[in-house]
């Protein structure tokens, strides 16, 4: 299982939400096909088809918990799960 994989997992499973590193996750939304945008701490992410935005900051190398519940929300609601290499 890639590294990925496995961080989509811990995204899904809701259990370590305050636990994710900002890197990490900014890579697998990118990695998913968002687009990125910086304006000051704010990395805001954006995908043709998806009607809201993701706005990540870094806070001590890790993303905001209630960022990441977003993230999960929008992948769900998505299917994003589905497009991401086995």
């Amino acid at each position: 299982m890639s590294q990925k994989a496995k961080l989509l997992l811990k995204i899904l499973s809701g259990r370590s939400d305050s636990n994710l590193s900002f890197n990490e996750v900014s890579g697998l939304l990118e990695h998913l096909g968002f687009s990125l945008r910086i304006k000051g701490s704010h990395h805001i992410f954006a995908r043709e088809g998806i009607a809201e935005i993701i706005n990540l900051q870094p806070k001590g190398g890790f993303a905001k918990a209630y960022q990441i519940k977003q993230v999960r929300d929008i992948i769900l609601n998505y299917h994003l799960a589905d497009e991401l290499d086995p």
